[in-house]
């Protein structure tokens, strides 16, 4: 189904196939855009608008994309081919740009059409893919229509040029050819409208059919100006309208209620904590203890800083549910962080989580760690545990979705780092329990309020702010190495002043040092979340944890320190003994992969460098950089880069280092990447289902579109009555696009 498709449905003529409409044309489409139905090429909305009278300049034009641009041809020569039969014509087009001239090169092969009329001084508009031949653009073969300089109607000379997303098969013109015919013959009554007539009215939005007409053939650009707003509040209203829904079905299901127990595990780790629990905590706490108590599942989602304590609260809602009878699940995504929650938790917990055996509480508990990489024995026991409920808390990783997985009475699901799992592996899990169980998703990756409601909508939200008592700020700097090479000097003499103060020192690098390349925990390629990243010099070479690990007894700061290396291809065993090593002291400077970028607490660790840290983007170093400063000494934070200063990878840097609000740095985030994959490409495999609507810009049509929604959807949460409304909800979850609303 098209990316597109989205923004209006019917329940007739919009369904309708393309080849009635079309004939043999429709294949083209069909193989080469994906678009099937009416509905779907109408959806296919322009890029953007050209205008007759004015050229295109050359110097805007993009590499290796198709385009489409306004010319004027400066000189055409033909000539035979040497090494084959045929003539070669070849032609300079120019933008006739103020200031100097832009060019770019047309190649025909055997173009005796183009030679007759593509003259010096001819104006035109070309159409194909853009590439460069010894250092100038080039479009070979291009498509192309004359445009006439000295048309006598203005109406015409004035018209914008619709541009569509195109392919080589399928030009932007056949496109706007096909669009034309379905306009022409398009019934205005069989198109069900999915904005209420009510809010239409109220907000004097135009009708579908004029807005289909006008931001497909617009008489002046301001025409497909208005259009596309219709279509903005449009999308924000189907898709606030499916979250509505689907929180509204959830709240229907039945959970087995988990009621707090009084003098049961809970009161007792209350009592037993060493600190007094923030405000925040106790507040968040309050509402999962009364979510919990009710009979409709929990749906919520917990965000926070890093280090605000939000394990703390996951695991007091784990006991309650516990003191009710039933089991808690905790999914983390990878084994170094399911480890070091089994540690944590079972020396938070000390004597209650040690049921039944010697010295535990005698009416504790047990937390049971369950891997891929367990032997069998000791799957046996945890499975064993897990089934008969003498475990109240198990934590795992995919390990806990395998069929062979039997809980007692599973009653709460807590997955951590929600955005590493997918929905088929969040409804695994719950499928193992025999009511709808509870759902409680963390993460640290602050949210901004327009992606909240955009992306998270069918999901209660709750936010840590506040930092636990005894937390020190985090110092960060930029390390520019192509303005200061011996800075790397000073940062491993910086590392060797913190060691020699007792304090441990996190090394972390882009990738492993294999034939893979750059990778995270896994090898698996890291988040780049500018687009710039990409765009980092090729000579560059990343530095690795094979490589550095390999060569520190070279560095001289770094003389005599005990020193591991940690990625996640090692041997998950020989993983387990080097973070215990590190955590326990034993290990001064550990050198690693992103594998530590969540979950894993060594409060001595007081130093973090990051090589090459315009490789990671900016939630990801501020996650990174949560690593140190948790034990009551001051944390630094140095991101190593080669880049040149103006380099614009190097503005995600600045804003990491100039400040620790990760809600700040979340919006700064989703700024300089765009809209980029939020609601496509890294959660459904296709460019992003939102053509009009930017979360960045719009947040007052998101939230107006959202009140609306919430109002239809609670006087009807079938949304009988909206029949566009349900089949336009339909089309915008199709199987590619229904993964990020489960993302949760």
């Amino acid at each position: 189904m098209a990316d597109s498709a989205v923004a209006g449905v019917s329940t007739s003529e919009l369904d309708v196939s393309l080849e009635r409409h079309l004939g043999p044309p429709a294949k083209l489409l069909a193989k080469h855009l994906n678009l099937h139905t009416v509905g779907q090429l109408l959806n296919h909305f322009p890029r953007n608008y050209l205008k007759r009278g004015e050229l295109t300049p050359i110097a805007d034009v993009p590499v290796d994309e198709e385009v489409t641009l306004i010319a004027r041809v400066q000189s055409a020569n033909a000539r035979r081919m040497r090494t084959r039969k045929g003539m070669l014509l070849e032609v300079i087009i120019t933008d006739d740009a103020a200031g100097g001239i832009g060019q770019m090169n047309l190649t025909y092969f055997n173009g005796y059409g183009a030679e007759r009329e593509l003259l010096p001084g001819v104006r035109a508009m070309f159409s194909g893919k853009v590439t460069m031949y010894r250092g100038k653009l080039t479009l070979t073969n291009p498509k192309y229509v004359l445009l006439d300089d000295d048309d006598d109607n203005p109406d015409y000379v004035n018209k914008p040029i619709p541009v569509y997303p195109a392919v080589d098969k399928v030009s932007s013109e056949r496109i706007a050819m096909a669009v034309g015919i379905i306009l022409d013959t398009l019934d205005p009554a069989h198109l069900i409208d999915p904005v209420p007539e009510a809010v239409a009215r109220r907000d004097k939005l135009m009708s579908l059919a004029q807005a289909y007409e006008l931001v497909h053939r617009p008489a002046v650009v301001e025409d497909a100006y208005r259009a596309q707003h219709r279509f903005r509040y449009q999308e924000a209203f189907v898709l606030q309208a499916a979250l509505a829904r689907r929180r509204a079905l959830t709240a229907r299901e039945e959970a087995t209620a988990r009621p707090p127990h009084h003098g049961g595990l809970l009161d007792q780790f209350d009592a037993r904590l060493p600190f007094t629990l923030t405000n925040g905590q106790r507040e968040v706490g309050d509402v999962l203890a009364a979510d919990l108590a009710g009979d409709h599942p929990m749906n919520r989602l917990l965000q926070g800083e890093v280090g605000s304590g939000k394990t703390l609260v996951a695991l007091r809602a784990m006991l309650q549910v516990i003191d009710a009878g039933g089991q808690a699940a905790l999914l983390a995504p990878t084994e170094v962080l399911a480890l070091q929650h089994h540690q944590s938790l079972t020396r938070t917990l000390g004597p209650l989580a040690e049921g039944g055996m010697l010295g535990g509480a005698l009416d504790g508990t047990r937390v049971v760690l369950l891997t891929g990489s367990m032997n069998t024995a000791q799957r046996k026991k945890a499975l064993l545990e897990a089934a008969s409920g003498d475990a109240g808390i198990v934590i795992g990783t995919h390990a806990l979705l395998s069929e062979n997985v039997r809980f007692f009475d599973l009653g709460l699901i807590v997955v951590d780092e929600q955005h590493r799992f997918g929905v088929e592996q969040r409804d695994l899990l719950r499928s193992k329990a025999a009511a709808s169980p509870h759902v409680l998703v963390m993460t640290a990756t602050p949210i901004p309020r327009t992606v909240a409601m955009t992306v998270f909508g069918d999901l209660e939200i709750s936010t840590l702010t506040e930092l636990p008592a005894g937390r020190s700020p985090i110092s960060t700097h930029e390390v520019g190495l192509a303005e200061h090479p011996a800075w790397i000097q000073r940062v491993w003499s910086r590392a060797r002043e913190e060691i020699d103060t007792g304090r441990q020192v996190y090394v972390v690098c882009p990738k492993i040092g294999d034939e893979a390349g750059t990778g995270g925990e896994d090898g698996s390629a890291l988040e780049l979340y500018s687009p710039d990243v990409q765009a980092a010099p090729s000579k560059q070479e990343l530095t690795s944890v094979v490589e550095l690990y390999g060569s520190l007894a070279e560095v001289p700061q770094l003389e005599s320190v005990t020193a591991g290396m940690l990625h996640g291809r090692m041997d998950p065993a020989e993983k387990a003994s080097v973070m215990g090593r590190f955590n326990d002291g034993d290990l001064q400077l550990l050198v690693a992969t992103t594998v530590i970028e969540v979950g894993v607490d060594v409060p001595n660790a007081t130093l973090m460098v990051i090589m090459d840290a315009d490789r990671f983007g900016i939630s990801q170093l501020h996650q990174l950089r949560g690593r140190v400063g948790r034990g009551g000494h001051a944390g630094t934070c140095l991101l190593v880069t080669s880049l040149e200063a103006d380099h614009p990878s190097r503005e995600r840097l600045a804003a990491v280092a100039s400040t620790t609000d990760g809600f700040e740095l979340s919006q700064k985030d989703l700024e300089l990447r765009r809209e980029g994959n939020i609601l496509g490409a890294s959660q459904s495999g296709g460019r992003s289902a939102l053509r009009f609507l930017r979360i960045t810009q719009h947040g007052k049509i998101i939230e107006k579109a959202r009140s609306d929604a919430q109002e239809i959807v609670a006087g009807d949460p079938e949304l009988v009555g909206y029949p566009g409304l349900v089949n336009a909800i339909e089309l915008y979850l199709n199987p590619e696009k229904e993964a990020f609303l489960e993302r949760g």
